[in-house]
């Protein structure tokens, strides 16, 4: 239950009103509108609605009913001082939830155990309420797009919709809390992730393409009043910024001054290995050729991504083409493809679904996401991962990314989940994140 608490003066007396259920949206979305309330979705509304929202307006703030301190989340909210709203946040149902992280627990259960029944989603959750409400928070998930029901009566089973499995937002700290071995996972690679579902599923939502729409309309606008020198030379010092992150989360130790000096000057780092050296100037190598050769990957092929690869591991002790073996990866029991031919057919898949698609910041993750998760390559998956992705940005002329300011354990995690779980939401805000990095630090 929630319960908002709204002070109203008039000029000769303090009144007093009750609102309940939808009648309680007239006053909160007005609270809302004067900035005294932070904003809901719709969706959030009905949910709460269904769990016994209501709304008080009256002078006074009293403890009744049993809604005591331990059971209540207070939120003082101050609009100019006066009057001061008082919304006390209640779950009859489990202490310290709000009715919206209900429906988010309902989600995640949803997440790890499709077709699942209300008994069943009741039973695994710490959900103690009504089968009505019950009924309610369902509905509400389904009217929200995140929930497809299947079957009718006591036979009815509910699984998430491709939409919310692939970008609901998941707790990194809660899930990698777990050891590998703990992690509940899809160990083996998903042909219906490429095949069946990313080509449905909208990978931003409209507030995200607005974000980005307005960075990508900023970037043109300054591009167009640099010269063609300060525009080479930001560009440079961007291939810099991404040639040493992209090495440093595949291990290499070569600091950011480092990387300048040996790209710049040729000269290179004491203590360091020649391999280290090389996959550097493989990156300024591949990045030149993208920039000289801007539709080099339009429309993406597997070839075309193989000769990426190529340059990114010249003088590397790393096979060439498509891989004939198995590998693993460190720190997760996900399985990679291990036969040529079916990477071959998961390589031109994933081709024809970026190639599908007409939104270049969707083209561009998912051609980040995807090269990574189906590791191609014996190695330099990530490394050619991010240079194609890049690719796509640049042939279209949006802003490159450095991915200088992402912590490397992050991107790690984020891409470990992509692979466990088959859910781009961490991944997604890293490239949000990153994409306003690069306009605001280099154009």
């Amino acid at each position: 239950m929630a319960i908002i608490f709204v002070p109203l003066q008039t000029s000769n007396h303090q009144q007093i009103e009750y609102y309940e259920g939808r009648n309680a949206a007239l006053v909160f979305w007005a609270a809302v509108s004067a900035g005294l309330m932070p904003p809901l979705s719709w969706e959030e509304f009905d949910v709460a609605a269904s769990m016994g929202f209501k709304v008080k307006l009256g002078a006074k703030i009293r403890q009744r009913n049993g809604i005591g301190s331990k059971l209540r989340k207070k939120i003082d909210f101050l609009a100019h001082n006066e009057p001061i709203i008082t919304c006390f946040l209640l779950n009859l149902h489990r202490f310290g939830f709000s009715a919206m992280d209900i429906s988010r627990e309902i989600l995640q259960f949803l997440h790890y155990h499709p077709q699942s029944s209300r008994e069943d989603i009741a039973s695994g959750t710490a959900f103690d309420g009504s089968d009505a409400t019950m009924k309610r928070l369902i509905a509400a998930g389904i009217r929200a797009g995140n929930i497809v029901a299947e079957g009718k009566a006591r036979a009815t089973r509910y699984s998430l919709t491709p939409q919310a499995h692939l970008m609901m937002p998941l707790n990194l700290d809660t899930y990698f809390a777990l050891n590998v071995d703990e992690r509940q996972m899809q160990t083996a690679f998903n042909f219906s992730l490429i095949r069946d579902q990313l080509p449905l599923v909208r990978l931003f939502t409209d507030e995200e393409q607005e974000r980005l729409q307005a960075l990508q309309a900023e970037f043109r606008q300054h591009v167009a009043e640099m010269s063609e020198g300060e525009y080479r030379k930001e560009m440079e010092r961007l291939g810099i910024d991404l040639s040493w992150k992209s090495s440093q989360i595949e291990g290499n130790t070569y600091s950011l001054l480092e990387t300048e000096r040996l790209l710049r000057e040729s000269k290179t780092a004491d203590g360091k290995t020649k391999e280290e050296a090389v996959m550097l100037l493989n990156h300024k190598d591949a990045l030149r050729f993208v920039l000289d050769n801007p539709d080099y990957l339009q429309p993406l092929s597997v070839s075309r991504i193989e000769d990426i690869h190529r340059l990114l591991t010249k003088e590397l002790s790393v096979d060439r083409g498509i891989r004939r073996r198995r590998v693993g990866i460190t720190g997760t029991n996900y399985h990679p493809l291990d036969n040529e031919f079916q990477i071959r057919e998961a390589m031109q898949a994933m081709c024809d679904v970026i190639n599908g698609k007409s939104d270049v910041f969707e083209k561009s993750l998912l051609a980040i996401v995807l090269l990574s998760y189906i590791q191609a390559f014996s190695d330099g998956n990530k490394r050619t991962a991010r240079i194609t992705g890049n690719a796509i940005l640049i042939a279209n002329g949006y802003c490159p990314l450095s991915f200088r300011s992402v912590d490397s354990i992050d991107y790690k995690k984020a891409m470990l989940i992509f692979y466990e779980q088959n859910n781009l939401y961490a991944f997604k805000q890293i490239f949000i994140d990153q994409f306003e990095f690069a306009v605001r630090e280099y154009f």
